[in-house]
Formats: structure tokens, sequence, C-alpha cells
């Protein structure tokens, strides 16, 4: 696999209620990443990489969501896990971070973690691909864009510095997830992803823009219609109890 980035920020619903949402996206020089690499929940975010284990991610995010805090609960997996030397794992949750990079990992390969972020990659051209990804998250962080688009500037980021040094292969892929706390549905942004293409990030920022203007025109319509009832009743005589 190739690299990663899974978020923590603390937000107000409508209600001024404090919340948290989490996430995760990833790209790499292979098809299909995001039926492997990114889990997410409202307790956490957990990306699996390098020689895969998917269960690690699943697992993961399940302890997690049973109380388990990140760290202990990565750990324990790669603990039990024989293959850890060639496995990445890292992610967040409410509270903490946690990141891991084998010794068998394919170079360049490493991690950094942040307060509320994790980003890491292996069989990249360098370190700058994981710098650039979590300078540029960093840079936005506590901005006005959604969650969602601020994820895909930091692949974006990474890419541009070289990403992948696998230049042979051309099918590759790119994945985000987000989750939140509060009881409102996520709107289409929130899970996307391109699973063959040779541009994956661009591809992947136009599947938001598109998932975006989608959402927009659904809203839009609901408020048309809630409109033209609103409509409809005012234009109703309303008798009172006794007929008059």
């Amino acid at each position: 696999m190739t690299f990663s980035i899974c978020v923590r920020e603390e937000y107000e619903d409508d209600d001024g209620d404090g919340q948290l949402r989490f996430g995760v996206a990833v790209t790499t020089r292979l098809p299909g990443v995001g039926t492997l690499c990114p889990f997410a929940s409202e307790h956490g975010a957990v990306a699996t990489q390098s020689l895969v284990n998917v269960e690690l991610g699943r697992k993961g995010i399940e302890y997690i969501d049973d109380g388990l805090a990140v760290d202990d609960a990565l750990r324990s997996l790669l603990n039990a896990d024989e293959g850890s030397a060639q496995r990445q794992l890292h992610g967040v949750d409410a509270e903490g971070t946690f990141a891991f990079s084998g010794e068998e990992c394919n170079d360049w390969y490493g991690h950094v973690e942040g307060e509320n972020y994790t980003v890491a990659g292996n069989l990249l051209v360098g370190e700058e691909v994981v710098e650039a990804a979590a300078e540029a998250y960093e840079s936005t962080a506590g901005g006005d864009a959604p969650l969602a688009e601020r994820l895909i500037d930091a692949l974006e980021a990474g890419h541009e510095v070289g990403g992948d040094k696998r230049e042979e292969l051309p099918v590759q892929s790119a994945a985000l997830l987000v989750e939140r706390t509060d009881d409102e549905p996520g709107d289409f942004t929130d899970d996307l992803r391109v699973d063959a293409t040779e541009t994956p990030v661009s591809d992947l920022r136009a599947t938001y823009e598109e998932a975006k203007r989608g959402y927009e025109i659904v809203l839009e319509q609901h408020e048309e219609e809630t409109d033209d009832i609103s409509e409809e009743l005012d234009g109703v005589d309303v008798e009172t109890a006794d007929g008059e």
C-alpha cells in the first residue's frame, strides 16, 4: 500500500453540543484500496497497509468501539500478528493516536503522529510524502471546508511530491471515509472511493465534487417540496371545533 491519513476533529452541532468526527483517506498504486485499508466509526479511524492484514483494521475498529484505547487496541492486535514486521497500522480515537511501521516494510516507509492525526506510508519516493500530507492537513485543520475535502487535499499534497514510487504500475485507487458522533446522517461525500484509474487523487476529488453537487440537488428538492406543502396548508381553511 502507499500512504494514508487518519484524523480526529472536535466541532459543535446545530444545537451547540460538542461532537467528534473521524476521517481516514488513502491512495495507492493498486486497485480497490477502499475495500482493504480504511476503517472508521463514531469512535475512531484506522488504516491498515503495507502487507495488508484487513483484520487489523476491522478488529481495530471493533475494539475501539468496545471502549479500548486506540493504542491498546492496535498494539494488542499487532502483538498477536505473526506478520507484524511487514505491517503498517495507525489510527486515532477520541483521546489518542497510534502509529506503527514494521521493520520489514518496503522503503521508503515511515509515519508521522500529530496531536489529532497520523500519517503513514510505504514504497514511497521518500519521507517528504508523509510530511507533505501532514503539513497540508495541519494547514487546513479547523477550516470551514468539509473534512472529506481536506482529506483529499492531504492526499493531493503527498501525491504531488511523488507519492508511491512504483511508476511501472498504472492502475491506482483512492478512498476516504468520515464518521461522526452526532445523530445527523452523513452526506454523500463521507464514503467515497475510486477503485481503478491512472489518476486516483484527481478522480477522487471529481467524485467528491459530483457527490456534493448531487447532495445539494437533493436538499434543494426537499426544500422546494416543503415549501409547496406549506403553501398548500396556508390555503386551507381550518374549521373550529364547533363548526364555525
